[in-house]
């Protein structure tokens, strides 16, 4: 049984987090968040050790090691822009870390975390869960075997409607949360680039606060890629069935559905990262580079 700490504990993602601890079979040590709205971690973890400060859980987990039961991996559920200082904090404190995507906002943060890893021989792994939906797998496969001879046509669309809250938030401020290709869209770049290979090209034609689009040339397919946390850009059918989120990616005109099951994926991601099969800096670097280079050709 592996030994967890886990740092947002707040926030909305964690409890995808505590939920794939508890299913792996391992336990939840201790907590930590600036906020106290922690009634989550009942359904979880209720004798886990809480703290609102920082420096509590630091002082917590070298009293475990000095102990001789350290924690074996922290999870990192935090602000984007807060990611790179926590994963130097479980890192250098001796356990393995589990970020919540993306692992960075800014690509040269990478290098820095790669040295920490040789450093102290521990490893940061990353969230990209939909590497692992059976829909995209298979998409993959088909792909694969098909070789280099064949070129693909793909649209990819993604609305999340959000409320007026999220302009407030860190995840309204480019800064904290690297804009919505970044907080949005990272981890649809990251499953294109997996199937499709490399970026060639990229080329932005909107880029707002609230939505973006662009074209990619990627080594075997072009793609056509729209986000939007607008309401007046979901479709009318889905309007009328009462959703607020779209997803749709067609592939050479034909609609792959990986709708179901989106949300289940934390558990497998920790499954694979516990049999030593996880994602880490190299597989997360080109979607950071991708969203970066978005960004900037935004500004």
């Amino acid at each position: 049984m592996k030994r967890f700490a886990l740092i947002g504990a707040a926030g909305y993602i964690a409890e995808r987090h505590m939920r794939a601890i508890k299913e792996t079979g391992n336990t939840l040590v201790c907590a930590s968040d600036r906020f106290d709205v922690m009634g989550r971690m009942d359904s979880y973890f209720p004798e886990a050790d809480f703290f609102l400060e920082h420096e509590n859980l630091d002082r917590f987990m070298d009293d475990q090691r000095m102990a001789g039961t350290p924690i074996d991996y922290v999870s990192i559920c935090t602000p984007n822009y807060m990611h790179p200082s926590h994963i130097r904090f479980a890192l250098r404190n001796g356990a393995n870390a589990i970020c919540e995507k993306p692992m960075v906002i800014h690509p040269d943060e990478m290098r820095i975390i790669k040295d920490i890893e040789a450093e102290t021989g521990k490893r940061v792994y990353t969230i990209l869960q939909l590497r692992h939906h059976p829909a995209i797998i298979e998409l993959k496969k088909k792909v694969d075997a098909a070789g280099t001879a064949k070129f693909y046509e793909i649209d990819l669309s993604y609305i999340t409607t959000r409320g007026k809250w999220y302009f407030k938030s860190w995840k309204g401020d480019v800064q904290k949360s690297g804009g919505i290709a970044t907080n949005i869209g990272i981890h649809l770049f990251d499953m294109l680039i997996w199937i499709f290979g490399s970026v060639c090209d990229s080329q932005v034609n909107l880029y707002q606060a609230h939505k973006a689009a662009g074209t990619l040339k990627l080594e075997k397919a072009e793609v056509n890629w729209h986000l939007s946390l607008d309401e007046s850009d979901l479709p009318e059918a889905v309007i009328q069935a009462g959703k607020r989120t779209f997803r749709s990616i067609k592939v050479n005109n034909k609609e792959i559905d990986f709708t179901d099951g989106f949300t289940e994926l934390h558990t497998e991601s920790y499954r694979q990262i516990l049999a030593g099969n996880g994602f880490g800096i190299d597989d997360a670097r080109e979607s950071i580079e991708l969203t970066e280079q978005i960004r900037k050709a935004g500004n």
